[in-house]
């Protein structure tokens, strides 16, 4: 059995993608680094004091001084007015991401809470709230060139760095979070990320043959939710300790519930405490390890799109266009049971996933049945299949085959007219271009 594309999964892979699916790991990463720095900057100033104090530059400190208390009225601006900006700022954005959700679908929040911008932004504008707030309590009352200890001159110039940071993230920020708002872009990103999960993939064609029958299985006891990911190079590493084959009982996708069986054991015991860990449930679906999630996401924004309230095809078309752009791209890739193997080459765990079939059902079962009545849909999407039957190779052009026969049938059914039904059967990549 070939395992064309197979990649070995890197181990903090699950953990990287868990956190970039939170909100608060970069704020708390920038409290922590802003603390650090704000620990350098302050004993350097005071190395810059004792160094002028030892070369008695008494003039060249106090006018460091001067220029310090002229900073501090900056820094206290600064640190009074930021929480303020920071609140304005992202209620403002939350009230973007929520009409974003309504229009296309809730699930777009996701690409709000993983953008890289928006956590840099936040990040970044708090920092420089704690930032000034540590540098106010560095000011010193004392004005005596000989007397003073602390003049916190390097700590004064990074809070203004931070301020003019801030202000440059601020315009990157707004212009990303227009761009949320905005169905070409999102869809884009649904996209991408998409391909992003298809290139780290491991694929593999074959069944689970050769496993040998099944001598246990591992329940699953933790919380009910979606199997969103599971750690594949804990389970080979347990798998090859154990010289067991492991089998996923439940796809990625999944809802499973405490007591359902999550792996089946081929060849030995099975190694369950190796295993506690190796599963993780949350409560929706993630991009990680999901190859089908990107495509349920365009589907939803398409029908919402076709929704008798909303009655906008053209975004509907613009879904399509990235649907058949991703079934293009595995159209002749390897789908459905994925091996993976131990260092030695040997298989050690089997999952399984979408098959050929499956991404196309899910691509075009249910925006078929609302293509009614929307003639620049059903032109996509004649036009969409005829390029995927064009791609694909003989073994899979049946499924292609069946929804283009069904989407005629439904169309010559619900529009009366002869000269209608001829002009929605007419494909055309741009609906009606």
């Amino acid at each position: 059995m070939s395992d064309r594309g197979y990649r070995r999964p890197r181990p903090l892979s699950p953990l990287r993608e868990h956190l970039r699916d939170t909100f608060w790991f970069a704020p708390t990463m920038g409290f922590v680094c802003v603390f650090a720095l704000w620990l350098v900057a302050s004993e350097v100033d005071d190395e810059i004091v004792r160094f002028l104090q030892r070369e008695e530059a008494y003039d060249e400190l106090g006018s460091l001084i001067s220029f310090v208390q002229d900073a501090k009225t900056i820094v206290t601006t600064i640190s009074s007015a930021m929480m303020t900006f920071i609140g304005v700022v992202f209620s403002i954005s939350l009230v973007a991401v929520q009409m974003a959700s309504g229009q296309l679908t809730p699930r777009v929040v996701r690409i709000f809470v993983r953008s890289r911008i928006s956590k840099l932004t936040m990040t970044v504008f708090l920092a420089t709230f704690l930032f000034s707030l540590l540098v106010l309590t560095s000011y010193e009352s004392e004005a005596d060139p000989r007397r003073v200890v602390s003049v916190p001159l390097l700590q004064s110039l990074l809070t203004l760095v931070l301020v003019g940071l801030s202000v440059l993230l601020f315009v990157v920020y707004v212009s990303a979070t227009l761009r949320l708002m905005q169905v070409g872009p999102v869809v884009d990103r649904i996209a991408r990320d998409s391909f992003r999960v298809l290139g780290r993939m491991p694929r593999g064609p074959g069944g689970a043959e050769g496993l040998g029958p099944e001598t246990g299985r591992v329940v699953y006891q933790g919380r009910a939710g979606v199997l969103r990911d599971v750690n594949t190079a804990r389970l080979v590493r347990a798998a090859r300790r154990q010289d067991v084959v492991l089998r996923l009982i439940p796809r990625i996708g999944d809802f499973v519930v405490p007591g359902t069986p999550v792996v089946a054991v081929h060849g030995g015991d099975a190694p369950s405490r190796r295993l506690r860990y190796a599963v993780s449930v949350g409560v929706e679906r993630t991009l990680h390890q999901d190859l089908s999630f990107g495509l349920r996401q365009l589907v939803d924004i398409a029908l919402r799109a076709l929704s008798t309230s909303v009655n906008d095809p053209t975004t509907a078309v613009q879904c399509l266009d990235r649907i058949v752009q991703f079934l293009a791209a595995v159209v002749d890739l390897p789908l459905g049971t994925v091996h993976h193997r131990d260092r030695s080459g040997r298989v050690r765990l089997v999952q399984e996933g979408p098959a050929w079939d499956d991404l196309v059902d899910l691509a075009f079962e249910e925006i078929r049945w609302c293509v009614a009545g929307s003639p620049q849909v059903s032109r996509r999407l004649l036009a969409g299949l005829d390029d995927l039957l064009l791609l694909a190779p003989e073994e899979r052009k049946q499924p292609l085959v069946r929804h283009r026969e069904l989407l005629v049938q439904t169309v010559e059914r619900t529009v009366p007219v002869a000269a209608d039904r001829e002009f929605a059967l007419l494909p055309d990549r741009q609906g009606i271009g």
